[in-house]
């Protein structure tokens, strides 16, 4: 497996090769500026990677590689071009460029790509909660909150992510939601921001929430970050509609949950369109009578090459309130009605057919790998 600095998506891999029971090597790249923010153009290169400090790309070439994102998979494209085509491609996420190098592309709910042999649609996307972390951690901070007023509420603020701005809106309503909770159910806020929230959010928040509120600014490795605590002893929660990673973990622990909706940018509504128009077009067959209509449009777009390909956190919010796991922040918060869909059996096994048609290919695998479904190669 590729790995990179972005831990939520490291550990969207992660999930899937553990649940795979594979002997699987890790491999860490570093993006180099400036294409850590930076869109490099989408293809089987290293020129954004440090190579350096990243660990080394050598032959014999795996028999599979499992990443994740945009530059993640030009190294994974790299390593199939080695190979000669050999090595297949399993990306967890939207593909930045071609479909067809991949032998499989895993999206999740908020992602809007068109339905194809070699797609595999799931509902959330594969994270996992480190459940013993989180009771460290609140067997640790059990004392430091044992006085705070109770519910407790967790107020998570994210940052922006296109298509969501944070602006004065955003900051009245985080500092509303948190006035609520000690005015209306005479509890305590407690609101953590994170790597992505502006600055003058994070001003906002410190001069404008009330007395009874706690309030902790995102330090990079500092030691009193109360997150984990939080999701173990935290009555419920209140996540900004931007942080899919932390609007999963809270669903996964079973806790009540409200989304915070964001406002859209300046070209809101041509975004909003397409992003809405996307969800639409991929929806699966329902019997409605647009069924064809869709198809149609699909057949047309895809040999044109015009077909879009985004995120629609939208779709995301959908699933978790329709299930049952969530509710708009502002609604009471509840405990979840519904169950947190588990779709890594699914995808693991998808990846373990690939594995045997490799074998049944005449792809040469070691011997101690090449029997049994859950047979692969020296590399993941």
């Amino acid at each position: 497996m590729i790995v990179g600095d972005r831990l939520g998506d490291n550990a969207q891999v992660e999930t899937l090769v553990d649940a795979l029971d594979f002997p699987v090597e890790r491999k860490y790249v570093r993006v180099v500026d400036p294409w850590v923010k930076g869109k490099p153009r989408v293809r089987p290169s290293l020129h954004h990677i440090d190579r350096s400090v990243s660990d080394a790309l050598e032959p014999p070439w795996p028999d599979l590689v499992i990443t994740v994102g945009r530059r993640l998979s030009m190294v994974a494209l790299w390593i199939r071009e080695q190979s000669a085509g050999r090595t297949r491609l399993v990306l967890v996420g939207k593909p930045s460029g071609a479909h067809d190098p991949f032998s499989l592309i895993v999206t999740s709910s908020e992602v809007q790509i068109a339905p194809a042999d070699n797609v595999l649609r799931i509902g959330l996307p594969l994270l996992r909660v480190d459940e013993a972390k989180v009771a460290e951690a609140a067997e640790a901070w059990r004392d430091r909150l044992a006085d705070l007023p109770r519910p407790l509420i967790g107020l998570l603020v994210g940052g922006p992510t296109n298509p969501f701005v944070f602006n004065r809106q955003v900051r009245d309503g985080l500092l509303q939601t948190a006035r609520e909770v000690v005015t209306r159910d005479g509890g305590t806020p407690y609101v953590t921001t994170s790597p992505r929230t502006p600055p003058k959010v994070v001003d906002a928040l410190r001069a404008g929430l009330p007395p009874e509120a706690r309030f902790f600014e995102w330090r990079r490795g500092a030691p009193d970050n109360p997150y984990h605590a939080l999701l173990g002893l935290a009555d419920g929660f209140v996540v900004t509609g931007d942080s899919i990673s932390m609007l999963v973990e809270v669903a996964k622990l079973g806790k009540p949950l409200g989304i915070f909706p964001l406002p859209y940018g300046p070209l809101h509504k041509l975004d909003r369109v397409r992003r809405e128009g996307a969800h639409w077009l991929y929806e699966p067959d329902s019997g409605d009578g647009k069924d064809g209509l869709r198809r149609a449009i699909r057949k047309t777009g895809g040999a044109l090459g015009i077909l879009p390909r985004t995120r629609d956190f939208s779709a995301l919010h959908r699933l978790l309130v329709d299930r049952g796991l969530a509710v708009t922040a502002g609604e009471p918060l509840r405990p979840p009605s519904g169950s947190v869909p588990d779709d890594l059996p699914a995808v693991a096994a998808r990846i373990r057919a690939l594995l045997e048609d490799a074998t049944a290919s005449g792809v040469r695998l070691p011997p101690d790998q090449a029997h049994g479904p859950a047979s692969g190669g020296n590399e993941r």
